[in-house]
């Protein structure tokens, strides 16, 4: 999936994400945040936890998973050290990592507190 059709693909798995995470009752803070290390998908609130979301979709749960490498999970704890920099608590901020895989039907599956660095 490549070009507009892929970016909009993006989009709107992105959007049901959020809406999963919403109903869960998260606050989403930020939608494609961008620091200088990287991107965000969608960072969300509970209570005094920042939640980092990558959302990748593809075809099925294991090639969406397979589609995220180790270098964008480097530049994703970039960009959210460079995002807790800004937090009253820094990088003492309560973090989580998650993976939201978005299959092709709109599935979705959560990886919750996913080992981004290996």
């Amino acid at each position: 999936m490549g070009g507009l059709v892929g970016y909009h693909a993006g989009l709107a798995a992105e959007e049901i994400v959020a809406a999963d995470y919403a109903r869960r009752g998260l606050r989403l803070e930020r939608r494609r945040w961008r620091g200088k290390r990287g991107e965000i998908d969608l960072i969300l609130r509970e209570d005094d936890r920042v939640i980092f979301v990558e959302v990748k979709k593809s075809r099925d749960f294991a090639r969406a998973a397979e589609s995220l490498s180790y270098r964008q999970m480097q530049r994703i704890l970039g960009a959210a050290e460079e995002f807790v920099a800004g937090e009253p608590k820094g990088l003492l901020t309560e973090m989580r990592f998650d993976v939201a895989l978005v299959d092709a039907v709109g599935r979705i599956e959560i990886l919750e507190n996913a080992c981004l660095a290996a």
